[in-house]
């Protein structure tokens, strides 16, 4: 028994999916102790949009450390900080005319939905949350209380409450069912209360690759406006261009009252989230909500360097290029394997491949693990194959994962 058997939680599960010793990384590729590189369409589950150990981000982070700077400074006032601060100013928020405060709420996505949930609640003085199915916002309780996975919402322990559950754009392969909503927010008897917000991810990654429409998102911004109810964006893992566009609500022209980043923002692998709201609903008291790691300097010194690459449109062009490729593959690859294949699912850089047998895509992921290539399942039955390489990923890079995906679905499908 090695030490990771013998030592590690029996919580662990990437570790069980791919049985290496991982050692060294670089751009879009891993590499296990014994040097074997593994193409990587996971990228730390959105994490890393600008692969592992970009020169760019990594040399600022060495200068940064080397200087002796600070490294941890709670909420106090560093020039890590300022630095950051004024950059996503002028190149994030600015550019897109949004005004926001920016809150540090702790260092993992589910720290900044916490946040959005009591400061909703706070400013509403309301206590119910809509979310929508398939949902996935985070693994503490009040993020749980939004999610939809059965599973980890078995894990809570506790009842979970203060939230109601509303379809998805095309649930039940419907375009829409906002209608319901409306009715229930006016209609005195739907047993629906005034809720204090609508918690929504515009494209539902671990909920399986699920896409809402510009429209929809649309109306339910229009909905939010007209009901009093505030509107969170839950960007943790399709914001930082992973859809394309820096933010992924872009593409359906609203403006959230509340936005949750975290993931790539750091864009090093580093943890930082930003809770973003509206000035008016800034009504915290001093400390009111905190944390020990509420927005690491060496964060603050990789995130503002990884602001560089979204100064001009190159990024974002280019995602939105090779996300055209991956769909072409994977809309090929599916018309290979019509019984098995139900739908090709994705926007910019971020796809799934449906299968009408859940065992089918974790089959395929092994497949392409015993070939070199890393992905994951998602979705309530782990029906999905997901593919998220680095925004950076080169042509030649996306060609050949294509091509391994290809031949691991032919071979999962063989037997």
């Amino acid at each position: 028994m090695d030490v990771f058997d013998l030592l590690e939680s029996e919580v662990r599960s990437y570790s069980r999916s791919w049985p290496a010793v991982f050692d060294t990384a670089l751009g879009s590729r891993l590499y296990d102790e014994t040097g074997r590189p593994f193409l990587d369409f996971f990228a730390g589950a959105g994490a890393l949009n600008y692969g592992h150990n970009n020169r760019h981000l990594k040399k600022r982070l060495l200068d940064y450390l080397n200087g002796d700077s600070v490294v941890h400074s709670l909420d106090m006032r560093t020039v890590a900080k300022r630095r950051f601060l004024e950059a996503f100013q002028e190149i994030v928020l600015a550019p897109r005319k949004l005004r926001y405060k920016v809150q540090m709420p702790g260092p993992a996505g589910t720290n900044a939905v916490e946040a959005a949930l009591k400061l909703a609640r706070k400013y509403t003085g309301r206590q119910t949350v809509v979310s929508f199915t398939n949902a996935f916002h985070g693994m503490s309780l009040g993020s749980l209380a939004v999610t939809g996975n059965a599973m980890k919402r078995g894990g809570a322990g506790v009842q979970l409450g203060h939230s109601v559950t509303m379809p998805y754009d095309h649930y039940l392969d419907r375009p829409s069912h906002l209608p319901l909503l409306e009715r229930m927010l006016d209609d005195k008897g739907s047993g629906l209360d005034q809720p204090a917000a609508v918690i929504v991810e515009t494209l539902q990654g671990e909920g399986g690759v699920h896409t809402a429409g510009p429209q929809w998102l649309g109306d339910l911004a229009d909905l939010c406006e007209r009901h009093d109810v505030l509107l969170i964006v839950d960007d943790i893992q399709m914001g930082c261009g992973r859809t394309g566009p820096f933010f992924s609500f872009e593409i359906a022209g609203i403006v959230p009252d509340i936005v949750c980043l975290s993931k790539s923002l750091s864009g090093y692998g580093l943890p930082l989230a930003l809770t973003l709201l509206r000035p008016e609903l800034d009504v915290w008291e001093p400390g009111e909500h905190n944390g020990t790691f509420r927005g690491t300097d060496p964060a603050f010194v990789t995130a503002t360097a990884a602001l560089d690459f979204w100064t001009g449109d190159g990024l974002e062009g280019q995602t939105l290029a090779k996300g055209e490729r991956v769909r072409t593959a994977l809309e090929r690859i599916a018309g290979d394997h019509r019984d098995a294949v139900a739908e090709v699912r994705g926007r910019g850089l971020v796809w799934g491949l449906a299968f009408a047998d859940p065992a089918r895509s974790s089959a395929v992921c092994r497949a392409a693990f015993e070939r070199g290539l890393l992905m994951e399942t998602s979705g309530p039955e782990s029906e999905v194959v997901k593919l998220l390489p680095p925004l950076t990923t080169t042509d030649e890079e996306l060609a050949e994962g294509l091509e391994i995906l290809a031949r691991s679905v032919d071979a999962a499908c063989a037997r």
